[in-house]
């Protein structure tokens, strides 16, 4: 994969003091109540931001914000954000009402060199989603230099994430670059044995992820619900846990290729379970073979999450997406937490390569207290799953083209 980077870019080589770069983040952050509950994709886009303005530009940050249907919604206003924004990088930024148009062109010259400007919510405007070529070329007028540094945003097709990539000089921020980095490192060009585990409630929207990762991959653990459909393929009844009967055949035909592939599919031999799943509820661990009617999984069993734990040991290359259980409602979190801590143990005394992202990844080991100690945690949902799915991304795509 090549790309331009903030080290390659030859517009950022040199005479770059003045320059207006177009810094495109994702800033849709989680807010409640006007307060942002979550700042973690601000603080990742701050190497970027300084790192720019040690070379004199101004940094303009673009961003969607919610999904506000090419409407001014004004729950939706990024103006929110610029509180947080200076508090993390201390200093007083600028606040566009507006994202395009000759007024925010003629606030952003009257910056200083190395000020930072925030724009309005790109969404506001119905040319962003439609990449629409008017609203692309409204946008590239404002600025010298197009940086993306949202991985997050890179399976979307719109003006922002691709159509600026072929109107300015473009190149991929550190957060992208480490990003892309890390994902080449664990799908690419892995160090072997490889375990990936996937989590996640439907075997209907992993299937993609599961087919290309049977390929890739040495063990391919299976948990959350997903395990069900799989245990159930396997004729284990799954008692009322949730679970794809319909695609009992699906489950078996992803075994069927895994195999051909030499790929261990890797499911629980014993489950926690419970009649409902709620705080203090009476739960037990037992055997897949013996799951009562009235009962649903909630999560691997002890002893599966041991055997997991400990296998780790053999692999040089951990993949995670998705939870095991249902984290959000001790004690469902019993193996998520066990493994990710003994994953996350790893990395610091073998070298264990983790790489973790996607869906609830990050905020299950946010909850185990590992989420710094992986090699590297991905803010991206849908891009990170579609890259794992080995889709083309437009927003990787549009600055490999350059």
């Amino acid at each position: 994969m090549t790309y331009q980077t903030l080290d390659t870019l030859a517009d950022l080589k040199s005479a770059t003091e003045g320059k207006t770069v177009l810094l495109r983040g994702d800033l849709n952050v989680p807010v409640r109540e006007k307060k942002i509950t979550d700042s973690t994709r601000i603080k990742r886009l701050v190497p970027t931001i300084q790192e720019l303005r040690q070379k004199g530009c101004r940094v303009v940050l673009i961003s969607h914000f919610g999904r506000p249907n090419g409407k001014v919604v004004p729950d939706m206003s990024l103006k929110v954000l610029v509180p947080e924004i200076e508090a993390i990088l201390g200093i007083k930024i600028l606040f566009a009402n507006d994202c395009i148009g000759d007024a925010v062109s003629s606030a952003i010259n009257s910056m200083p060199n190395g000020g930072v400007a925030l724009l309005e919510n790109l969404r506001f405007h119905d040319g962003e989603e439609k990449n629409d070529p008017a609203f692309t070329a409204a946008l590239a007028k404002i600025g010298d230099i197009y940086v993306n540094d949202a991985f997050s945003a890179a399976h979307r097709a719109h003006a922002s994430t691709s159509g600026l990539a072929d109107l300015l000089p473009a190149a991929a921020g550190r957060l992208m670059q480490a990003e892309l980095e890390a994902l080449e490192v664990s799908v690419g060009s892995a160090a072997r044995p490889v375990t990936a585990i996937v989590g996640g409630a439907k075997v209907s929207t992993k299937l993609e992820l599961l087919n290309n990762l049977v390929s890739k991959v040495d063990r391919l653990v299976i948990g959350g619900a997903m395990a069900n459909t799989f245990l159930y393929s396997l004729n284990n009844d799954v008692g009322i846990s949730l679970c794809e009967y319909d695609f009992a055949d699906t489950a078996r035909a992803v075994m069927v290729r895994a195999n051909e592939e030499g790929c261990e599919i890797v499911l629980p031999s014993d489950v926690l379970i419970a009649s409902e799943l709620s705080i203090g509820v009476d739960c037990e661990s037992v055997k897949v073979a013996s799951i009562p009617q009235d009962k649903m999984i909630l999560d691997i069993g002890t002893n599966s999450a041991r055997s997991l734990a400990l296998s780790l040991k053999e692999s040089r290359t951990l993949l995670w997406n998705g939870p095991l259980g249902a984290f959000e409602v001790p004690p469902f979190d019993s193996a998520t937490n066990m493994v990710s801590r003994a994953a996350a143990a790893l990395t610091k005394s073998n070298g264990l390569l983790t790489i973790a992202g996607g869906g609830d990844t990050a905020a299950a080991l946010s909850s185990a207290g590992v989420l710094d100690d992986f090699s590297y945690v991905s803010t991206a949902g849908g891009a990170f799953l579609e890259w794992l799915e080995g889709k083309e991304l437009p927003g990787i795509s549009a600055l490999e083209n350059k």
